[in-house]
């Protein structure tokens, strides 16, 4: 079986999309997703499965949370080993834990909005730009900065969801659960 890490785009924030943990679970249980582990309210999954196509069990939970819930949600799966990967490879590990943040890429930007967005700059803020990752070091927070999810998604327009270090560490521990 193959450990899989779902990252849901936009649920059970500002009241909006509300999904409680344990249902989704359910839900995604009777579909045939093994030892389903949730963290925090805002859409970390992580399960295993005999599926061995990421694309296929990103259509799964998608069509699943439709389904069940009314909710078209931007979903993305990651292999346990990707996000390891991505993990290993931030260019910010030195800074401090709360200045981290990864907006993880649905699809490969282009290399001229690549080249665009890397034309920008922000006081107190970094990036780095990979093929599935925009690395981010907000020194002053994530919550203030204009590194945000939505800029990544506009100025690359790709589809992307962010996670800050805490929360991508303890995916990483989930698997090993």
């Amino acid at each position: 079986m193959k450990t899989y890490i779902v990252l849901l785009r936009g649920i059970n924030v500002s009241g909006q999309k509300k999904i409680k943990m344990a249902e989704l679970r359910n839900s995604l249980k009777q579909r045939g997703l093994e030892q389903l582990e949730t963290y925090i309210q805002s859409g970390n999954i992580v399960c295993k499965t005999k599926e061995i196509d990421s694309k296929a069990i990103e259509k799964l939970v998608h069509e699943a949370i439709l389904k069940d819930f009314g909710f078209d949600v931007p979903t993305l799966v990651l292999l346990k080993e990707e996000l390891e990967g991505i993990l290993k490879h931030s260019p910010y590990l030195s800074e401090e834990e709360k200045s981290q943040y990864f907006v993880f890429l649905k699809q490969t930007p282009n290399a001229e909005r690549i080249e665009d967005f890397n034309k920008l700059s922000f006081d107190h803020e970094d990036f780095h730009i990979t093929t599935d990752c925009v690395y981010l070091c907000c020194k002053a927070g994530y919550g203030k900065a204009k590194l945000s999810n939505n800029l990544v998604e506009r100025k690359l327009q790709v589809s992307a969801t962010a996670r800050n270090l805490k929360t991508v560490r303890k995916l990483l521990e989930l698997c090993e659960a």
